[in-house]
């Protein structure tokens, strides 16, 4: 380092010169970089510019322009970049010798410098907590904290900022992880200087999650839960800010309302998740930039279709250990498609055109962030995305590229200084500049000592070898050829100190100080010290020969090339679809057995054909030369099977508020579940997704079809009629809950509960209904009432356009419902399980309302103690509409079978037994005018039986849904092959890996959570 006079300065001042930059918070901003203080100097304040050269250097002023020219910087800014720069006097100079500067990275996913979020462990299971605990004029829910500005709570705690500064970050968006709206977050730098100085934008963002955190309330406790709480908080927003209850005081929607303006970042872990923040997002009109997991690369189309920018991790999983086969066996294939899968997700994203950035969230701890990013690179994402993503990118979304993310003039002085292109695996940073202040990683100058050595102390001599890269060198004595023993060695310039046990057996240490000297190319070392018992020696070593460099493994013919992945399916499961939903087809269906649940009940030896997903024609000899043929002689063909009551594919089930209709199970809707090809392959087409029986009024269903291989949005039925799940009895009550402290906790509750929400709903669809009869004019001058959507719900079903299905057993329940139901004048149209419907079947024709019932489920809790198997039959008997359904993902795969226990209990004919699975749901669900029959002008949804489908023998041979095949029998064990192949294949490469020094894990068995009525789980969206 020299100044432009040519006087020389040593190393030492260099690396110790403090550049003071001054950052005048946001307005900065706007207005430029200010040079004085903004706090009284007590001493001598020393007014000399800090400003500095750097020449000889690869600048990349930004993702894809290098200049190789010199870097001038002053006061903390960018002052010049190019060649030929006018250099004011008294600059100091470096000589970077053709090295690499970039501008320092961004990170948009941080909480740097903030407090720690309280341990929610072990608070589960405790008395439930109704009210919130936040002291103040603040939301009700302590989930919606979006009165929390980091910038109140930020500190510099440079032990953490010394981590991302080793990584490259200059820079980072920081923000406290705790709660559904989390208040704003803060841009500062890595700098060490005061909080006043480090602070670019102290309000910059606005953030929200789906982890409600710290709060222990009663409700939200599930992801739709979590949804539903966010909607109605924008709803009271808007409201609030025009003006509703002036009298109210609430400054969490306060603070909600004035961060609309700032950029909106979603923390949404997971494609499902991130397809979910947007939805909500286009719900109110807001593109969120959301946070990811690294599994984008899983639904790239769907991911690309919200528009949304990402924020990705490029934390990725170690290899499993899978030497033993039975620990193999443990690991589901799709985590070991994900090991393999992940490296590419960036350039999946990149080639899809996605907006991203990356964050360094999962690595820190681990130092695999650069590592990591060199993998992204070499699984083929651009070198020059990959610095858009770290610099530019992460500046434009936070409005702030004026200042950040480039380097060129007036831009803050954030560089790196690396040795080579940064992507490239052996480069190194030596140096992070922040705001103009040099932060040294790496010794730019260290000295390589690789080589041997014959080493003397004393009168003891001693092979030495030295390996690894300047600056972070290896030191071991060689005591015989597989024999070492470590030395701890500290290098500073050419100084040195070195200390270790003069053999294996001992704990004592000879300790060495010294210093470096070169003999022409060669090093040398001398100096005295100290051996274990105080004594004093002298001490060198002289360079005897370079060490043979170890050649590059050369992969085996047979080997398999590590980059080389395996195909993405659709689901990301076994027996998922490289070609995502299969081809809608013309079919024809020939001389089979046909199960038409129509006035012309079985037709033997009859066709059906298929067109554009829809049943174009019924009957014989039927012609189609377009059409493919599928041969069902001997065989049985039917409309699919409905599941009027399901909880497959679904996140979670409950929450807990006890009206929960303002959730909804479309919004939790989980495409990859097992469950529904399983369910496909017993015959099941479509099914009702419900909520649980946690509540009296819980959530709203979602009705999809099993489409395999589908989104989560792609599988709901498009203009199903509406439904919401009720519930009466023991899980209601919370019979089995002795820390329950909500209401209702008896029979008698449940009913007060029905009668006082749908007196309010009335009253709600009252003042709406006054407020729309007002003229346009009139209603620029009235506020509307508030919007609530528990009981806009319940108003729905009031107008009878939202339809209740109740779980139900005790037969004076059913009978308080069906009452309750007529005082408001609306019936109720199903109720589920009711086991003992068979006592009140006659009320429930007479009410209109159908039943949906298991076959032969009893004694599973007290108040089931009196089903009968003739539940059904007794029912039907009575003229009620009757379902035969599941509430279970395993009896869901043999529907057909439990339609055949009405034959054997109660003697129901065969063709009305089947209708409990097909048609009669269909009716209860409103959609037997699409399905449930086998009709000119249906559903193409079809299942080609092996047997008479009400026997135990019958097989799903294929399985038909709006004229797509999703399961074709003949296939499968295909299939199950390819699985076997794909988990041997991924079990050798991570053998491989392991060989080849990789990291890994040890397998633990990761089990799926089947939900039933009862669950209220904490799963993966319910923290």
């Amino acid at each position: 380092m020299i100044y432009k006079s040519s006087i020389q300065l040593p190393r030492s001042l260099w690396q110790n010169t403090r550049v003071v930059f001054t950052l005048l918070l946001a307005s900065l901003i706007s207005t430029g970089f200010g040079q004085e203080d903004m706090y009284t100097i007590n001493g001598v304040q020393d007014e000399r510019p800090e400003r500095y050269l750097f020449t000889n250097a690869k600048i990349h002023t930004e993702p894809g322009m290098i200049i190789e020219g010199d870097l001038l910087i002053e006061n903390g800014v960018v002052s010049a970049v190019g060649s030929d720069l006018n250099v004011p006097d008294g600059t100091r100079v470096r000589d970077l010798d053709g090295r690499h500067i970039y501008p320092s990275f961004i990170d948009l996913y941080s909480d740097y410098g903030l407090s720690k979020v309280e341990s929610s462990r072990g608070q589960r299971g405790g008395p439930e907590q109704l009210a919130p605990k936040t002291p103040g004029p603040f939301s009700q829910h302590d989930a919606i904290k979006s009165q929390y500005k980091a910038i109140e709570d930020f500190t510099i705690q440079d032990d953490q900022a010394k981590g991302y500064r080793m990584m490259g970050f200059g820079s980072v968006l920081t923000n406290k992880r705790d709660g559904l709206a989390r208040g704003s977050s803060a841009l500062v730098t890595l700098n060490d200087d005061r909080v006043n100085e480090v602070v670019i934008k102290p309000e910059a963002a606005a953030h929200y999650s789906f982890n409600r955190g710290t709060s222990r309330q009663n409700y939200p406790v599930s992801q739709m839960g979590y949804m539903a709480l966010l909607r109605q908080t924008y709803l009271d927003a808007k409201w609030y800010e025009a003006g509703g209850n002036k009298n109210y005081k609430d400054e969490s929607l306060e603070e909600w309302i004035a961060l609309q303006d700032l950029p909106q970042i979603f923390d949404a872990p997971g494609w499902v998740q991130i397809l979910r923040a947007d939805k909500l997002g286009d719900e109110f009109g807001k593109q969120y930039i959301i946070r990811g997991m690294g599994d984008e690369y899983q639904r790239i189309e769907e991911l690309k279709a919200t528009n949304a920018p990402l924020i990705i991790p490029i934390s990725y999983p170690d290899a499993y250990d899978v030497d033993d086969p039975y620990d193999a066996h443990t690991v589901a294939l799709a985590e070991m498609k994900h090991w393999e899968l992940a490296p590419t997700n960036l350039a999946k994203l990149a080639a899809a055109e996605i907006p991203f950035t990356i964050t360094s969230e999962g690595t820190l701890k681990k130092k695999t962030f650069l590592s990591n990013l060199r993998k992204a690179v070499e699984y083929g994402l651009s070198e020059e995305k990959a610095l858009t993503a770290l610099t530019t990118a992460p500046a434009s979304w936070l409005g702030v590229d004026d200042v950040l993310g480039r380097l060129k003039e007036g831009m803050i002085a954030n560089f790196l200084i690396t040795s080579d292109p940064i992507f490239e695996e052996n480069a190194s940073i030596y140096e992070n500049w922040i705001q103009g202040k040099p932060f040294i990683i790496q010794d730019m100058d260290a000295l390589d000592l690789s080589g041997k050595y014959a080493l003397t102390v004393g009168d003891m001599s001693y092979s030495l070898n030295i390996t690894g890269k300047p600056g972070k060198q290896k030191w071991e004595l060689m005591l015989n050829d597989t024999t070492t023993l470590p030395v701890n060695a500290s290098v500073e310039k050419k100084t040195l100190t070195l200390s270790f046990s003069p053999d294996k057996e001992s704990k004592d240490r000879t300790r060495l100080s010294g210093w470096i000297s070169q003999v022409g190319e060669q090093m040398q070392f001398k100096g005295r010290g100290q051996e274990p018992d105080g004594t004093w020696i002298s001490w060198s070593a002289s360079y005897t020969e370079a060490l043979e460099k170890k050649s590059p493994k050369k992969k085996e013919a047979d080997e398999e090339d590590e980059l080389m992945v395996g195909e993405i399916t659709y689901p990301f499961l076994p027996f998922g679809r490289e070609d995502r939903i299969p081809e809608m087809g013309t079919y024809l269906f020939k001389n089979a057995t046909v199960w038409t649940n129509e006035s012309e009940g079985i037709l033997k030896n009859a066709d059906v054909l298929v067109i554009d997903g829809k049943i174009a024609e019924v009957g014989t000899n039927i012609r189609n030369n377009k059409a493919e043929v599928i041969d069902g002689t001997g065989l049985h063909l039917t409309s699919g099977v409905i599941d009027e009551h399901s909880h497959i594919a679904l996140s979670s089930v409950n929450d807990r508020a006890t009206n929960s209709s303002m959730v909804r199970m479309e919004d939790v809707v989980e495409s990859d579940d097992i469950n529904i090809y399983r369910q496909i392959a017993g015959g099941v087409t479509a099914a009702q997704l419900l909520h649980g029986s946690a509540n009296p009024i819980g959530g709203q269903s979602a009705i999809v079809k099993l489409r395999w291989g589908a989104a989560p949005e792609d599988m709901l039925i498009d203009g199903a009629d509406s439904y919401i799940k009720f519930a009466l009895g023991e899980n209601v009550k919370r019979s089995r809950s002795s820390n329950s402290i909500r209401y209702p906790q008896t029979r008698m509750g449940v009913e007060q509960v029905y009668v006082d929400a749908f007196t309010r709903a009335k009253a709600y669809d009252e003042s709406w209904k006054a407020y729309n009869s007002l003229s346009a004019t009139e209603k620029e001058n009235t506020l509307a009432p508030r919007r609530d959507l528990a009981l806009e719900t319940l108003a729905e079903i009031i107008n009878s356009e939202r339809f209740i299905t109740c779980h139900s057993y005790v037969q004076s329940e059913i009978n308080m419902l069906m009452h309750v139901a007529e005082a408001f004048g609306f019936n109720v149209n199903t109720f589920t399980h009711i086991l003992e419907g068979y006592k009140v079947a006659d009320k429930m024709a007479e009410h209109g309302v159908g039943g949906a019932t298991f076959s032969d489920w009893w004694a599973y809790k007290f108040e089931v103690r009196y089903a009968i198997p003739y539940n059904a039959a007794l029912m039907y008997m009575a003229g009620v509409t009757t379902s035969i359904n599941s509430d279970d993902a395993e009896m869901a795969r043999r529907l057909n079978q439990e339609a055949a226990k009405a034959v054997k209990y109660g003697g129901v004919p065969e063709e009305d037994a089947w209708k409990m699975v097909t048609l009669n749901p269909a009716k209860l669900l409103h959609l037997d005018d699409r399905m449930g029959s086998i009709k000119v002008g249906k559903d193409a949804d079809l299942v080609l039986w092996s047997d008479h489908p009400l026997s135990i023998y019958a097989q799903a041979e294929k399985t038909m849904i709006d004229g797509r095949i999703y399961y074709d029998r003949s296939q499968n064990e295909e299939k199950e092959q390819a699985v076997a192949y794909e988990r041997a294949r991924l079990i050798q490469k991570m053998q491989h890996a392991k060989k080849s020094g990789a990291s890994t894990q040890r397998p633990s068995r990761t089990l799926q959570q089947v939900y039933h009525c009862e669950d209220v789980g904490f799963g993966h969206d319910a923290h």
